[in-house]
């Protein structure tokens, strides 16, 4: 019997998971990511002790440049790539951005999406501010589950890392997602050091409080100010042990080798605690992921300094014959792992907003 053709690269990985970027756009300036001001990009840099000094709203601005419509992908030519993709075993389809929710119409795209039968796991990541009003409309269309980026529950700590003084509006949708009857829910916290790094216990018991998992991502070098620090980043190891003073943590089993979090369960609970650690816990070798950039990129790897342009192929001959071919084509050359850490590591161009998570 001839087995079905697969999205496989050089070491054997196959490629079950596809991160579907669909606006570089986002309304928050995350410290990590797109920090407003100068100031803001050099805040962990100058702040070396808990509780500082609000980043100052007179700095001078960092200019973003979005990305025009005219290069954006529409929803039929994302719908095409998924189609290509799961043809080819993708099971997993991530919606990120930027903001997501910033995209007009992305209950239309979702709908879409839904139909593909392959797909077994239709998830998106949101920043939360504008979730709550639209999560019945993103559920009836298909959207099976959703994630959020919550780093702080101090409604300051949280405007000093966001830019934005948004934390009931993030606290609104995840108790929105919770009475759509999403599942699992996920929050996700960028720990920085002598910035949130103090909440891991009250972020883990909020999340607990609620039944819903907690995932803590150390802080990575993606920021648009190319101001990561090394000595910044919380390992996974000391976020455990510090946890581990507070709750009984037993290791949950994992059926998916290719997680990117280590999971762990509260208390005896189902709730679970996981923990992404890419920088000093890599886990290249079980990579099975792919992303799509909002003007057609792929990425196949969150660090790779090399884009694919699928663009020509969708606009030009268009066949899904075509794109499964290059998509095979881009996979062959998945890199081994990325350089974090190593002295010839070099951090890519594009920010996390631009590349999606």
């Amino acid at each position: 019997m001839t087995k079905p053709a697969q999205l496989i690269d050089s070491y054997g990985r196959i490629m079950r998971d596809l991160r579907v970027s669909v606006t570089d756009r986002c309304n928050f300036r995350c410290l990590y990511c797109l920090p407003e001001t100068e100031e803001a990009a050099n805040f962990y840099r100058l702040t070396k002790t808990k509780g500082a000094t609000p980043v100052p709203s007179a700095s001078k601005p960092i200019q973003h440049s979005w990305l025009p419509k005219s290069k954006l992908l529409s929803f039929e030519e994302i719908d095409r790539v998924v189609e290509a993709a799961t043809g080819l075993g993708v099971e997993k389809i991530r919606i990120t951005g930027g903001e997501p929710l910033l995209r007009r119409d992305l209950d239309i795209l979702i709908q879409k999406l839904a139909r593909h039968q392959a797909i077994k796991d239709l998830a998106m990541t949101t920043n939360g501010h504008a979730f709550a009003s639209k999560a019945f409309r993103l559920r009836d269309a298909g959207l099976s589950r959703v994630s959020f980026s919550l780093d702080s529950l101090d409604p300051d700590n949280f405007e000093k890392m966001t830019g934005k003084r948004a934390l009931n509006q993030v606290l609104d949708s995840i108790e929105a997602a919770i009475d759509c009857g999403y599942s699992p829910i996920k929050i996700n916290a960028v720990v920085i050091r002598d910035m949130n790094d103090h909440e891991l216990v009250h972020l883990v018991e909020f999340a607990l409080n609620k039944g819903i998992q907690m995932r803590f991502i150390e802080f990575m070098p993606l920021d648009s100010g190319k101001k990561w620090m090394r000595d910044r980043v919380v390992p996974g190891r000391e976020i455990l042990d510090r946890l581990s003073d507070t709750f009984k943590l037993t290791p949950a089993v994992e059926v998916n080798t290719a997680t990117t979090s280590k999971n762990w369960r509260i208390n005896d609970s189902e709730v679970r605690m996981g923990i992404i650690a890419p920088v000093t816990e890599p886990f290249c070798g079980f990579c099975n992921r792919l992303r799509l950039t909002a003007d057609g990129m792929v990425r196949t790897c969150l660090f790779s300094l090399n884009e694919h342009d699928l663009r020509p192929v969708l606009r030009q001959d268009g066949s899904r014959e075509a794109l499964e071919s290059r998509l095979q084509e881009i996979v062959l050359g998945k890199e081994a792992g990325h350089k974090i850490g190593q002295k010839e590591f070099k951090q890519p161009a594009r920010t996390m907003s631009c590349i999606g998570g």
